[in-house]
Parts: C-alpha cells; structure tokens; sequence
C-alpha cells in the first residue's frame, strides 16, 4: 500500500513538474553555471561532503545549510543535497514540516528566476527512508540533473522518476566519484 501511494504522489509530481515547464531541453540539459548555492534538502551530513566535491572540483560554490530564498541571489545553480536526518534536522532547531517548508520556499524562488537545480543523493541506501523519499519525490522532478550513489539506487527510485521526467542521471560508485560528475556537470 505504501508503495502504491508512493509511486503515485511520484506520478502526479512528474506530471506537475512537466505541466509547469520545469524540464529542460536535451541541449540544456545536464549543463550548469556557476556560482552555484549548495544547501541541504533534510537536513543531512552529506551537504558538507558536497561542499568539500565542489571545493575538489574547483568550483565557485557557496553553502549555506539553512539557505533560504535571499540566498540565491547572484547565483546561477542550487544545488540541493538530499536526504532527511532527524538528528540534523533536531540540531537546527526544525521539524520535517518546517525543513519542507524552508526547501519548498527556496525551490521556487529558484523557479521564478530561472535558476536551474541540480540533486544530489551521496548518503546511499543508508540515507534512504520514508521521509528522504517523500521529500525526493516532490523535489526530483523539479531538477535538471541528478548525481546519485548507486547504492541509494538499488531500487530503481532515482532512474524511475528521471526516466519519467527526461531528467539526467548519473550514478556513482562512491561519494568521492561524484568530484568528477560535479566538474563535469559545470563544464562548458
């Protein structure tokens, strides 16, 4: 049953997403400018190894844990590290109604100015769970790329719902690898 609801609060997300304009061409697609805002969709650990790829890779990155929409100005991608902690989310001081409040609210401030999101998932199959998946479900279909960990992918979830929106998926074999998917997603 839970699957069920699952998979159409993921349908009706693809469908809203597309209604909405939200997906780009194949010649936009998997192509993003810097500087990008890398913040957290749930509160995790994984935002800061985010920052630490896009240090890596070079990039011109600014994190900002509990960005908000003020944040994105003057930049060009948001980057939204995904996945829920409830001891992350309790050290913030937030609930998951507020957190989903905070990212919906950064989200489309992103939409009204155009600016393109990019999805992480680097927690793998252990950041994965009901909360992380509801939150990615309503987030996924928004983005113009996504880099995931293969393991947080066993299940099909990320290729399901990135197939269903045209959305670029690249999996990696370990966080570490996704340094080069992040360069490569910045890359003219």
């Amino acid at each position: 049953m839970k699957n069920r609801v699952l998979s159409s609060w993921i349908a009706v997300a693809v469908l809203w997403a597309a209604a909405a304009g939200a997906f780009p061409s194949r010649e936009e697609a998997g192509r993003f400018e810097q500087p990008l805002l890398i913040t957290s969709a749930g509160q995790n650990a994984e935002v800061q190894i985010a920052a630490v790829l896009a240090k890596r890779a070079g990039l011109d990155y600014t994190l900002a844990k509990l960005a908000g929409p003020k944040d994105l100005g003057g930049m060009k991608t948001l980057v939204l590290v995904l996945g829920t902690s409830l001891k992350g989310l309790g050290a913030a001081g937030l609930d998951v109604d507020k957190e989903k409040a905070r990212v919906d609210a950064l989200v489309a401030e992103a939409k009204k100015a155009g600016t393109p999101i990019l999805c992480l998932h680097l927690g793998g199959e252990g950041r994965r769970g009901e909360q992380t998946d509801d939150l990615m479900a309503g987030l996924l279909p928004l983005a113009r790329g996504v880099i995931v960990v293969k393991s947080g992918n066993a299940d099909g979830f990320f290729t399901k719902i990135c197939r269903a929106g045209n959305i670029p998926l690249v999996e990696v074999d370990k966080t570490a690898d996704a340094q080069a998917a992040l360069q490569q997603a910045f890359q003219k």
